[in-house]
């Protein structure tokens, strides 16, 4: 049975080991023992912490395999970007020139360093084993999130936003970070990225263009890879797509991959979930496949089952081994989405 449940600090090797599968990009991650260790305990406090109002908690949870005990995926929420490390975009906007004595008139693109997502939520860390990439498993870990967001609706920004990584080579080389590195960081794209991760961000403030950047005046490589997403992250992209995000025209300061948005209640899965009461019993023969959760806090778990759901009723049948891995007894309630 795959489980999704909050990491604890017994899953610090596995969490070390996702961050060094997951690569270049992956800067909810990066490979450094301390701060994965903080990051552990950061989301451990998140949990239990009593709140009025989201401010700079994060919730990070692992797929575990209840056969083998493993630890085979990571999906993660912050419940309000910006509030303590500074967070960056750039905002794509359109100047307009006009002279009507030559009678030309030009629209230019450029690109303004902002804070705009301050106190929004991110949907962030989406990582799934190669070997577990099959019978909708990652389907399921990055919706279940959808199933917390709604349940806990009041521990995160109203606005749910998601960074989508933006075009890199094997290497891990941004075509759009070669102009930036040029001619202000002085840094590779994976050591700026790394240190975005560790939230060492001072560098940004003192070294990115303070005024707004001339699309036009980019190399033509970098220009073509604005707001355009990573082969890899395609698949999750179109996810959210349909979960009703869209890209708004903010882009990441390093490798211009679009962020996308959605108010957290407009979202698909959010609207569409519902909280049925359980029953324990042998699952109908008429049964499909749903994500569920109980409606814990520092006892969430998440899964996927066939359920037999129907549209008039609040009762659902569910397995006693389902039952038990959600961590559920007759008459309490669960979460549902159809998957």
């Amino acid at each position: 049975m795959l489980v999704i449940r909050p990491i604890r600090t017994t899953d610090f090797d596995a969490l070390y080991q996702i961050a060094e599968e997951s690569g270049h990009g992956f800067t909810s991650l990066p490979v450094n023992a301390d701060l994965l260790r903080s990051k552990i305990a950061r989301v451990e406090a998140s949990f239990t912490k009593q709140i009025d109002k989201p401010f700079d908690e994060g919730y990070l949870m692992v797929l575990e395999d209840t056969e083998t005990g493993e630890v085979v995926g990571t999906c993660g929420i912050e419940a309000a970007v910006g509030m303590e490390d500074a967070f960056y975009h750039y905002r794509l906007g359109t100047e307009v020139y006009y002279s009507e004595q030559i009678g030309v008139r030009n629209e230019v693109e450029t690109l303004t360093l902002c804070h705009d997502y301050t106190g929004a939520a991110e949907l962030c860390t989406l990582f799934l084993r190669s070997s577990y990439r099959k019978n909708n498993n990652g389907r399921m870990l990055s919706r279940s999130r959808f199933l917390f967001l709604a349940q806990h609706a009041e521990r995160f920004g109203d606005t749910v936003i998601a960074e989508m990584r933006g075009e890199s080579d094997a290497e891990g080389n941004s075509p759009f970070y070669g102009w930036l590195q040029e001619h202000f960081l002085g840094i590779d794209f994976v050591q700026a990225d790394y240190l975005s991760g560790l939230s060492q961000k001072a560098f940004m403030a003192e070294m990115m263009p303070k005024n707004a950047v001339y699309v036009c005046l980019l190399p033509k490589e970098a220009q073509k890879v604005i707001g355009e997403v990573h082969a890899n992250t395609r698949p999750a992209l179109n996810l959210l797509q349909a979960e009703g995000f869209r890209c708004r025209g903010y882009v990441d300061i390093f490798d211009a991959g679009p962020t996308v948005e959605c108010q957290l209640h407009d979202i698909r899965s959010v609207r569409e979930s519902r909280l049925l009461t359980v029953t324990i019993g042998e699952t109908p023969s008429d049964a499909t496949s749903y994500i569920v959760s109980n409606t814990q806090l520092a006892n969430y778990r998440a899964t996927a089952v066939n359920l037999a759901v129907v549209d008039d009723s609040d009762v659902v049948i569910l397995d006693p081994q389902t039952a038990e891995g959600l961590m559920v007894a007759e008459g309490e309630q669960i979460r549902v989405l159809p998957m």
